[in-house]
């Protein structure tokens, strides 16, 4: 492990809700909730306001609406926040040639690769100038961690947050682990956390004191070797420049062998609502589908189909995990199971998450008509599947807005920018020929050191940033 805390993660804040904040004016200050807004929908992210309620990432959308139903819910705009995500990873590779990224919204830099930071000084300034920059360029906000390590530096962004910068001093790493909870340790999840706490683990300084045999033990040798060397803060990771992805995976080992037949069936269902959501996290989608299945006799099987095209559809991965399973045997049971998805795409289907209740009843009515033969009705026409919450439109009279609800053959829009004050609310039918989809915005209105042609001469350009913040909402508004 280095001398220097010269290792910087980086994490936006709460980043997917944060942009629509940004991009939205009359929801700044309020509670905003990413995600799918079927009925097997689940939370991608929550504004920090909204995690008030007890809302959090991976909560069943139907839990989230019962904890804060005055919410604003939002169809994710994948699209958008990628190419925010490209800015943003553009001003780490500016201080580093060794970038990691994570997902879109995080990331590992090695500052004394690129020269940037040398020793504790050095690093603080480079972290709190990256954070200038983030939100000079972007309007957002993200925390910094800076540390000797990969492992440390993480846990100093998760202190730092929101919208600060944590350095742990070489030296100090120990004292600050001691206390906090095994959880926090890369690798240990919740299966893993219950069985330490189960033998009266809590704590990171009891891991230590279990001692390596012990832990080893408890845990396996690899497991065991990598907790004890991370408790006594060793972790001589190094950062990794970006590569590209060939797959995306998860998997869960179980305590106790799963016998039940039903039980592995909904275990593998969940495996594949993980790695969705951990694909579409990436912005990408795959066409091969693998299942992984180790068994109580420690044998290991691989399965995998390989679909037409690329898919990040939750329910076209379910029912291809639950077809790969069909052909396992699992008598005897099973000691560990994992989905994955590979032969990756760099973009993702047009509908990102489960449609809407109404939309799912139109598309269904739709289905009825064409068995009867009848016409379907005309709210339920393919128009209306496009105008999903959140998503941008276009008026040929009112100009640029979002839609903040659909159904029964109307659409709700509310008119504003960035850049503006909180707008209007207006309704249309969903075939009005004067509203069409559009393009987001960008959430500032010039880059820095961009030209302002209406004032050469003047000074520097007007960079506007809108960050979420506090904002009036006029009355009548659904929030």
């Amino acid at each position: 492990m280095r001398n220097a805390p010269t290792i910087l993660h980086l994490d936006m804040d709460a980043f997917f809700a944060s942009v629509e904040q940004a991009s939205k004016p009359s929801l700044r200050g309020k509670a905003v909730i990413v995600g799918g807004l079927g009925p097997r929908g689940v939370v991608a992210t929550a504004s920090y306001e909204a995690r008030v309620f007890g809302v959090h990432s991976a909560m069943p959308m139907a839990q989230a609406r019962r904890l804060a139903p005055n919410a604003a819910y939002l169809v994710p705009r994948f699209g958008f926040y990628r190419s925010i995500s490209e800015q943003v990873m553009a001003l780490l590779r500016a201080l580093s040639p060794l970038v990691e990224p994570l997902s879109l919204d995080e990331a590992f830099v090695d500052l004394e690769a690129g020269g940037a930071a040398w020793d504790a000084e050095s690093a603080r300034l480079a972290g709190t100038k990256l954070r200038a920059d983030i939100r000079e360029v972007t309007g957002l906000t993200g925390s910094v961690g800076l540390a000797a390590s990969k492992m440390l530096a993480k846990i100093a962004s998760e202190q730092a947050k929101p919208d600060g910068l944590v350095l742990i001093e070489p030296g100090t790493e120990r004292a600050l682990l001691g206390p906090l909870s095994v959880r926090t340790l890369p690798g240990v999840g919740p299966a893993t956390g219950d069985h330490l706490r189960r033998v009266g683990i809590h704590t990171i300084d009891e891991l230590a004191e279990a001692g390596e045999d012990e832990l080893v033990r408890l845990l396996g040798r690899a497991h065991g070797h990598a907790l004890y060397a991370m408790a006594l803060a060793r972790d001589e990771r190094p950062v990794v420049a970006e590569r590209e992805a060939k797959s995306v995976s998860v998997e869960d080992t179980y305590d106790v062998d799963i016998h039940d037949r039903v039980r592995i069936g909904l275990e593998v269902q969940r495996l594949a609502d993980r790695c969705v959501r951990r694909l579409r996290g990436s912005g990408l989608s795959g066409r091969t589908i693998v299942l992984k299945v180790r068994r109580y006799d420690f044998s290991t099987l691989t399965r995998s189909e390989t679909l037409r095209g690329p898919t990040d559809d939750p329910a076209v991965v379910r029912e291809a995990a639950a077809r790969l399973l069909d052909a396992v045997d699992t008598t005897g049971g099973v000691r560990l199971l994992g989905v994955g998805v590979s032969g990756l795409a760099d973009y993702t289907q047009e509908d990102l998450f489960a449609q809407a209740a109404g939309e799912a009843a139109a598309a269904a009515a739709d289905h009825r008509a064409e068995e009867s033969g009848d016409e379907p009705a005309e709210q339920q026409a393919p128009a209306e599947r496009r105008w999903s919450a959140g998503h941008d439109v276009r008026h040929v009279e009112y100009g640029h807005g979002w839609v903040q609800g659909s159904g029964l053959g109307r659409v709700t829009v509310r008119f504003e920018t960035p850049q503006s004050g909180p707008g209007r609310v207006r309704t249309f039918r969903v075939d009005d020929q004067d509203l069409e989809p559009a393009d987001p915005l960008p959430l500032v209105r010039r880059r820095p050191g961009e030209a302002d042609s209406s004032a050469r001469g003047q000074g520097p350009a007007e960079v506007t940033p809108v960050a979420p913040g506090r904002a009036e909402v006029e009355s009548g508004g659904y929030l």
